[in-house]
């Protein structure tokens, strides 16, 4: 599924099309998302001007001039566009934004695991963002923080980093080539790793996540731009998805794991 360097891409790539546009006409072909389509969104959006793309863990956040926020989630298959109106909807496009500048946002979602909802300016904080952890480029999120949090928790690290009430960006493919950098293998209890260890895996979270985003994301299966490019981090990957090939830093068989349901991948020389 799309992970927050993904995200983070597309929030960019749209940004130029839709920052100080007035939004006309709103479609939802399909509400039947995770989260429903609220009936109301199209009037409630209709005439606002949309004044800042930002983004909170996975979720586009679109600020509006009247204090509401548009949530997007893509969910595990979703995209969204910049298009022109002339471009015809296929199917799964579930919702069209249009813009005053004659082009539209689309929002597409073959699962409909994601989401396209508004955010009262009324409500302080959304029941979606409420418990999540520190963004990884936030002050906050440093080597003490991880090393504090972690004590007595016998979980692996790796599901550790990856809880998003801990941290959020920290996916499966950046978590683990984020372990592999600070020389720590996946399986060790998140309560084991030192201070000193949790300072490098921090740095090198922030490390991966931005190589991640410059280069546009991982494109594993269907994942693109908003535009349509592709990333191609996958290009620099040191262990994810890389069982039995070589490590490319001491050529020892790379091992494949699950942990937590998730597969994960991991050099046994490199990584203690």
């Amino acid at each position: 599924m799309p992970e927050l360097p993904e995200v983070e891409t597309i929030r960019r790539g749209i940004e130029p099309h839709v920052l100080g546009r007035r939004i006309g006409r709103v479609v939802v072909r399909d509400p039947r998302l995770r989260w429903p389509v609220q009936p109301d969104l199209p009037a409630r959006l209709a005439g606002r001007r949309i004044e800042q793309a930002a983004r909170r863990a996975k979720y586009l956040v679109l600020h509006l001039d009247n204090g509401d926020r548009l949530l997007i989630h893509l969910g595990m298959s979703g995209r969204i566009w910049v298009l022109d109106p002339t471009v015809a909807p296929i199917k799964h496009d579930h919702v069209d934004i249009e813009l005053d500048s004659g082009q539209l946002l689309r929002f597409h979602d073959p699962r409909r695991f994601g989401a396209v909802l508004l955010w009262s300016a009324g409500e302080p904080h959304h029941e979606l963002l409420r418990h999540l952890g520190p963004e990884p480029f936030d002050p906050a999120f440093h080597g003490d923080y991880l090393f504090e949090l972690s004590r007595g928790r016998s979980a692996a690290v790796k599901n550790f980093v990856m809880d998003g009430n801990v941290v959020v960006g920290a996916g499966n493919i950046y978590a683990a080539e984020s372990l592999f950098r600070a020389a720590i293998r996946p399986t060790r209890a998140a309560g084991k790793v030192t201070r000193a260890e949790y300072v490098e895996l921090a740095s090198r979270i922030r490390e991966v996540l931005n190589e991640a985003i410059v280069r546009g994301g991982t494109t594993l299966r269907d994942f693109a731009g908003a535009t349509g490019e592709l990333g191609y981090f996958q290009q620099e990957l040191y262990v994810y998805g890389r069982e039995g090939e070589p490590c490319r830093r001491c050529g020892t068989g790379i091992r494949r794991k699950v942990i937590g349901q998730r597969s994960s991948f991991y050099c046994t020389r490199c990584q203690r």
